[in-house]
């Protein structure tokens, strides 16, 4: 048997150091397809949009190089703004074209979510459904208007459909969409267990869609707001689209540009309490 050296007895486990590869953080790729942003990186490149957006606007309209007539400066614009609020009660404008888009919209929502959900579960409801809905579909809900005038005249009715036509067909064919394409293993696993068929559409279809379903309302309320303009921009005596239509008469761009300003403002609010809704309400849809 070979000797054992003195120097390899004594030694202790603690004073044998194994090399081990040195692990380096991953280092951070930016501007690579789907690479996140931190949210203060995503506040501060939103909010440079903007500037360099009014920079831009500053630059073209203070330089002289676009006539006042066809382009207000922002300080122009800021100026009609607070006429507007201050003697033409731009309030009651604002809300009368809340009041309809969300009108409108609801309207369409009650009809449209349970036609997709039937759809989108059961094939032959969507046989007989989806040729029609997807014709309607394409059709633009201004060219309904000289119609619903007919049927309903010039009052809320009125502007209520048009915004309901122009919402309905689009949220009924993308929940049916959303629906449809539930997995089908947990399709499987609930008819293992013993679910029926209504007990599928209950507890696997609906609660697995439901986050999708959110989406496309968020979605579609971003598209209602361009109906309700157009509704108001014909036979209205109130709204924001009718303020814009007198300003044209009028050849007032700074008041033009600051109804569609609020209206993007308003947009973005909305947009801003359905995500943040819908991350509260369904926070297992993003595990």
């Amino acid at each position: 048997m070979e000797a054992v050296s003195p120097s390899i007895k004594s030694a202790s486990p603690a004073s044998v150091q194994v090399a081990s590869p040195s692990v380096r953080p991953a280092r951070r790729r930016y501007m690579a397809p789907l690479e996140p942003v931190s949210p203060k990186a995503k506040w501060l490149l939103g909010t440079g949009f903007f500037l360099l957006f009014v920079l831009v606007w500053s630059a073209v309209t203070f330089g002289g190089l676009v006539s006042p007539t066809f382009l207000a400066s922002p300080l122009t614009m800021l100026r009609e703004g607070i006429l507007l609020f201050t003697e033409f009660d731009f309030h009651h404008d604002i809300g009368m074209t809340v009041w309809r888009v969300m009108g409108g919209f609801i309207l369409a929502s009650i009809v449209a979510v349970p036609l997709g959900i039937a759809m989108g579960a059961w094939k032959p409801v969507e046989a007989f459904f989806e040729p029609f809905v997807s014709f309607c579909r394409y059709l633009p809900a201004s060219a309904f208007i000289p119609l619903l005038i007919l049927w309903a005249g010039v009052g809320e009715a009125q502007k209520l459909l048009v915004i309901f036509i122009g919402s309905v067909f689009q949220i009924t064919l993308m929940v049916a969409v959303t629906v449809g394409g539930a997995r089908k293993d947990l399709v499987e696993a609930a008819y293992t267990l013993g679910a029926s068929n209504t007990g599928i559409v209950k507890r696997v279809l609906i609660p697995g869609a439901a986050p999708g379903i959110a989406e496309t309302l968020r979605l579609v309320l971003g598209w209602a707001w361009t109906y309700v303009i157009v509704a108001e921009l014909i036979g209205s005596s109130s709204g924001i689209g009718h303020m814009i239509t007198d300003s044209q008469a009028l050849l007032n761009t700074g008041q033009i540009i600051f109804g569609i300003i609020v209206i993007g403002l308003i947009g973005l609010v909305s947009d801003f309490i359905f995500k943040t809704s819908n991350r509260r309400m369904f926070e297992w849809s993003a595990l």
